[in-house]
């Protein structure tokens, strides 16, 4: 097997998202822009998206990290708004485009352009979740893309499977879908419910955090096969457990914490990367089969549906959000509501490679060895909307945002509400230390106790600094400048060390070991700053 494009396509793409960061522009739109232009280079390898690759090994973890980072107690709080975009939006948005594609596209059978509508029905939870970061919108915004996100593959994919049965014969009825689809949701979320407390129990049991953190990264994969096996939703599965888990994620050992966060940063950062330059890369694939079409007819024909796309989750997402407010109780729970947040929900309906995937996903052939109707077209149009999303709403979006002036963020308050959070667990820090110290079993000398108590002291006080005065000369605050000395130190200390190794008086493995000291004092620095 040639392991070499495979590593050009995370090699490149890894380098195109760091370089992205000091760009205005969205590192996800650069990397499909790259992967479009790259895709016609001379020796470039066809990259052709393969389902049964993305969907059980690139769709899980992508899940799972996005999840985990997502707020169990927010979602539940917009629980209403994301079950009528991750379920309602996306039924509607497959229904309105296939019968638009039916209408517009001559000789498209009905069922194939249900098939089509399935298909890019879906915002991708990857293209919300980066896009959503940059531009940094109001959080109840936020969690309800994030939310959508993570639950409306669910439901494509189960209508997807349904137009596509339909499609190629198999007698697929309005009672069959409505019955797969509530199995394929009920399956996942009961498969999530049943895995995630011995998951967990055996995450918090497992005494050395690499095991806990080889634990984790299986645990998408686990989820999503186990699901599927029993004919569940994968993706209902993992986004359970990781909600569950992350809600959880104090109970596990700090160690286990610090390494989990960077590794599933690292594995989102390569993963997003790559998706995304995939999406770009796909284009001669695309065009290769499109065959018949003539330039001016596909390209009209991907122009209609990208429009119908975009218009049809605004038709749905005001209705949606204003109808219910008709009830007293509704309005009275969720206070004033201006129209700047249905309309940026509206147009941040970016599609991805999820939508790619399943396209991908369409047999050759129906029942009988006919070839499927137009399923060139179909991947065309779709490849042409997840484009199209990208590009015309993900460049946008931003200046959008600022047009509409969203209210800023009140980091006054934020930090009132942090301090006064340190304030009330340091005062049972205290009194739990002086608990300990009056038990003769715990007695100290003064000096150490003395720093226990200094620590819990600068940890109370450095977020009360950020509301007061700082330095005139650094603008820093006293903290601030404590951190920079501290961490000064501690160069001057690593240094040291090392012209200690390198004249042979101390050996690597002590090396090591002292510098893993202090890297675990300059991590602790770090994070107090930030």
């Amino acid at each position: 097997m040639d392991v070499m494009p495979l590593l050009l396509l995370v090699a490149g793409s890894a380098a195109i998202a760091a370089a992205g960061r000091r760009v205005p522009v969205p590192v996800p739109l650069l990397l499909v822009a790259v992967g479009l232009a790259v895709s016609y280079v001379p020796g470039v390898p066809d990259y052709t998206l393969d389902p049964h690759i993305v969907l059980p090994l690139l769709l899980p973890p992508l899940l799972y990290t996005a999840a985990t980072d997502s707020s169990y107690l927010d979602l539940r709080a917009q629980l209403r708004p994301v079950a009528l975009l991750s379920v309602g939006y996306v039924l509607f948005a497959t229904f309105v485009v296939g019968c638009a594609a039916y209408l517009v596209v001559p000789g498209l059978p009905l069922t194939a352009a249900l098939v089509l509508g399935a298909v890019v029905a879906p915002p991708d939870a990857v293209a919300a979740t980066a896009v959503a970061r940059r531009v940094g919108l109001p959080s109840r915004i936020t969690t309800i893309l994030q939310g959508e996100s993570l639950v409306n593959d669910a439901t494509a994919i189960t209508a997807f499977k349904v137009a596509l049965a339909a499609a190629v014969g198999e007698g697929a009825t309005w009672a069959g879908g409505i019955g797969e689809f509530l199995v394929a949701a009920v399956g996942g979320v009961g498969v999530g419910l049943v895995l995630m407390v011995p998951l967990h129990w055996l995450r918090t049991h497992l005494r050395e955090a690499l095991l806990q953190n080889t634990l984790s990264l299986l645990i998408p994969f686990v989820a999503y096969a186990v699901a599927e096996q029993v004919h569940a939703s994968g993706v209902l599965a993992v986004v359970v457990v990781a909600l569950y888990l992350g809600h959880r994620a104090w109970e596990v050992d700090f160690a286990t914490r610090l390494q989990e966060g960077a590794v599933w940063k690292m594995v989102a950062f390569v993963l997003e990367s790559a998706v995304f330059a995939l999406i770009g890369l796909q284009l001669p694939v695309v065009l290769k089969g499109l065959g018949e079409y003539e330039g001016v007819d596909a390209a009209r024909y991907a122009v209609a549906v990208f429009l119908v796309v975009a218009a049809a989750r605004f038709v749905w997402v005001y209705p949606a959000t204003y109808l219910p407010r008709l009830s007293a109780r509704v309005r009275a729970r969720e206070g004033a509501l201006s129209w700047r947040g249905p309309f940026v929900i509206g147009w941040a309906g970016m599609r991805g490679v999820v939508s790619l995937a399943v396209a991908f996903s369409i047999p050759l052939t129906v029942h009988g060895g006919e070839p499927f109707p137009e399923r060139n077209l179909i991947l065309f149009l779709t490849f042409t909307t997840v484009i199209g999303t990208l590009v015309v709403q993900g460049v946008s979006l931003p200046p959008l945002i600022r047009l509409l002036k969203f209210p800023a963020r009140d980091v006054q308050a934020e930090t009132l509400a942090e301090a006064n959070a340190q304030a009330q667990a340091s005062r049972a820090a205290e009194q739990r230390l002086d608990d300990l110290l009056a038990d003769e079993r715990n007695t100290l000398p003064a000096p150490l106790a003395d720093r226990l108590r200094m620590v819990l002291e600068r940890r109370r006080n450095a977020v009360w600094e950020r509301l007061g005065q700082v330095n005139p000369v650094t603008g820093e605050t006293v903290d601030d400048t404590y951190r920079r000395l501290s961490r000064e130190m501690i160069s001057a200390e690593r240094e040291v060390f090392v012209r200690l190794r390198d004249g042979r008086y101390i050996d690597d493995e002590m090396l090591r070991t002292l510098l893993r000291r202090l890297d675990l004092e300059e991590a602790a620095a770090y994070r107090e700053a930030t």
